[in-house]
């Protein structure tokens, strides 16, 4: 299959260097020890850092390389980070809403966006709750809602499982598996369980190089 998403950069200060691609619809695990260099590729790839070198491209566009550098809001490129960071001050439904209002939506059409993936995730009965009284289980699947509601071309998922118990995990990587279906996705985790759920191809970092 060709390449959909591509990267190839070199972060001297983190002594990264790495090449690698995903093809349209899959999703790609990068496993390895911690200090390896997989989160830098989540930052590279979500435009959060600058490589010293290099290119990244997605469906044949630039976004970073021979000049050219694509902000993060404009990637179509969306991480969802271990920590949650869901806004404390806000409703739930209204961090939902909030990449789809970003995008350009209306307020009522970012609204009804955010309550389809509300019930998608299962959790619209927490729709009027703070972010901040919600438990961890509760608050990945938020997070998630709120990843999907902006329509990503690529979804960045760091560590995805790994703030849950032993019960919930198993929960999110359902509906992991069920968003990601046919969605270009990278998946960063040290949990087997996540990559054999969720991956469908596997490389290996260490010491800020693809070794496998």
């Amino acid at each position: 299959m060709s390449a959909y998403l591509s990267i190839e950069a070199r972060v001297a200060e983190r002594d990264v260097e790495v090449s690698l691609s995903a093809a349209h619809g899959e999703t790609l695990a990068i496993v390895g020890p911690n200090g390896a260099g997989k989160s830098t590729v989540l930052t590279l790839l979500a435009g959060l850092l600058r490589p010293d070198a290099g290119r990244i491209e997605l469906d044949g566009a630039t976004l970073a390389g021979d000049g050219r550098w694509i902000p993060p809001h404009r990637r179509g490129i969306v991480l969802m980070a271990q920590q949650t960071l869901l806004f404390p001050h806000l409703s739930v439904r209204d961090n939902v809403a909030f990449g789809p209002r970003a995008s350009g939506l209306s307020r009522s059409a970012a609204r009804d966006a955010a309550e389809r993936w509300l019930v998608e995730v299962g959790v619209r009965h927490l729709a009027e709750r703070r972010a901040t009284d919600l438990s961890g289980g509760q608050a990945q699947r938020v997070s998630l809602a709120r990843a999907l509601a902006a329509e990503p071309a690529v979804l960045l998922l760091d560590e995805p499982t790994a703030a849950l118990d032993v019960d919930a995990a198993p929960e999110l990587r359902i509906l992991l598996s069920r968003a990601l279906e046919g969605r270009t996705a990278v998946l960063v985790s040290h949990d087997p369980g996540d990559v054999s759920a969720l991956a469908d191809r596997t490389v290996r970092m260490a010491a800020g190089r693809i070794i496998a």
